[in-house]
């Protein structure tokens, strides 16, 4: 059933003070009373393969909504493309910002309008009903997951996330299907430019820290394609791997926040155990040749380990 639409100044808000971190402060609504507009956000490179399918899954979503596309300098044809649609659909906006993933999604959340942002990747394909979950959803916690299916080859379609835990909540959700309250964002600081891969699960990891509440919408779904190739699959497993390095130069000693059993689960399939060498051949690069910007949290040092000879 469609909620009833309210503007932004209909909100219930705090009697004084502002929002703070604490997500208790946050205007949780009523599932049945949908008020928020959503500003979906989209970080694109040369997606012309792609770029029909996704605008054309969004541009019939339930709103209130738009589409703030960001093109990180694309060579390809996906910004001729995207202007056609603009001449249709006036609730998508184009801008040019190049940089890392983080940067230029973190210029795209600055010119949103709207009271959520939700994020999705440029080779992904929207259910008609993903905002309509998102925004149910959203109502009821800070930040919001949504299900991802993978859809290609089906050796990578079985491929499974290695999952990632901080203080009991599971942060290695993908953005290619989430929302955030906009608040959230602004509080945290948005997307770490620094991060080459998994500034997701960074940005996730803070939001935790700070006491923001997460939830998980199975039926908020998002078609993710895989990689067409193996050269394509292999490079992504290996920035996958030097990005999950950087969250540890990052926040410190990480290995406890995995679960080891789903560590073995993941890795069945030959494809699975190729995908976690080349991960940890990215790790190991990042390791060596990465510097980090960040002090290592005291306390959460990686532990080393020193020889002892005897006699010295």
């Amino acid at each position: 059933m469609r909620g009833t639409w309210a503007s932004a100044t209909d909100w219930p808000r705090p009697e004084t003070g502002s929002m703070a971190a604490n997500h208790n402060m946050i205007p949780h609504l009523p599932e049945d009373v949908i008020v928020m507009k959503i500003s979906v956000v989209l970080n694109l490179l040369n997606e012309k393969r792609h770029i029909r399918d996704l605008l054309d899954s969004l541009v019939g979503q339930e709103g209130p909504m738009e589409v703030v596309v960001v093109d990180a300098g694309s060579w390809d044809g996906t910004v001729e493309i995207i202007r056609t649609y603009i001449e249709k659909y006036p609730d998508i906006k184009l801008y040019h910002h190049p940089g890392t993933r983080g940067e230029s999604t973190n210029f795209g959340i600055s010119q949103c309008s709207g009271d959520a942002v939700s994020t999705i990747g440029g080779d992904c394909i929207a259910n008609p009903f993903w905002l309509k979950e998102l925004r149910k959803s959203l109502a009821r916690y800070d930040v919001v997951a949504g299900k991802t299916i993978n859809i290609g080859y089906h050796a990578f379609e079985d491929l499974e996330r290695v999952e990632l835990f901080h203080k009991g909540v599971d942060i290695s959700y993908p953005s290619a299907s989430m929302a955030w309250w906009k608040k959230v964002l602004d509080d945290t600081g948005g997307f770490d430019p620094w991060f080459v891969t998994a500034e997701d699960i960074d940005l996730n990891y803070r939001a935790v820290s700070r006491g923001y509440t997460f939830g998980y919408n199975e039926d908020a779904i998002v078609y993710h394609r895989t990689k067409g190739s193996f050269r394509g699959f292999l490079k992504q497993a290996f920035w996958n791997g030097w990005g999950r390095k950087q969250l540890t130069m990052k926040h410190g000693y990480l290995w406890s926040s995995y679960k080891p059993q789903r560590l073995l689960e993941t890795s069945k399939s030959a494809w699975s155990l190729v995908r976690l060498m080349f991960a940890v051949l990215g790790y190991l690069c990042c390791k060596f040749y990465e510097r980090s910007p960040y002090p290592v949290p005291a306390g959460r040092r990686p532990r080393r380990f020193r020889l002892v000879f005897p006699g010295r």
